[in-house]
């Protein structure tokens, strides 16, 4: 099982690593589009990297759930209930929890977005919106951090 684990943690280090490349780009363009947000490609090029930011956190929650087998049966609801219902979740014996009810509330309303980004074709999005929840997902960067580091903590001492 050590290796197992040490496999897993190389995974999630490297897709955190992916995530923290695309909090960069997120950061750059914020700034850019505060001094213009008249100009429409910025503003949807950062709502494209928000889109990319909750699909970036999906992959890493299904890292964790594939390698504790914690399968989801119904697509439908797949993105909630492995935010909500795996990520949340004390798994007693098997694994702790990922996700703080902090970080939880920043990836649901990611996760909202993502999915209005995807699907709402006819809508101009609204920059100042794209623009708040930028700044709300910078916030969560250092939660998830914490959430994180609590996690890896957990399953090197055993759980």
């Amino acid at each position: 099982m050590e290796a197992e684990l040490a496999v897993l943690l190389s995974e999630m280090e490297f897709q955190w690593k992916q995530i923290l490349k695309i909090y960069d780009r997120i950061s750059e363009k914020l700034t850019r589009l505060k001094r213009d947000k008249s100009n429409e490609d910025l503003r949807d090029s950062l709502a494209y990297q928000l889109h990319n930011l909750y699909c970036a956190y999906e992959d890493l929650f299904s890292i964790v759930a594939k390698f504790f087998e914690n399968r989801i049966n119904d697509p439908s609801r797949y993105r909630i209930r492995l935010l909500r219902r795996r990520m949340m979740m004390d798994i007693e014996g098997v694994r702790p929890k990922l996700i703080s009810e902090e970080s939880f509330q920043y990836l649901n309303e990611l996760r909202g977005f993502r999915h209005v980004f995807r699907h709402a074709y006819g809508i101009e999005l609204d920059v100042d919106r794209v623009i708040l929840l930028a700044e709300k997902s910078l916030k969560l960067k250092d939660i998830f951090q914490r959430d994180l580091e609590n996690f890896r903590r957990k399953l090197m001492e055993g759980y």
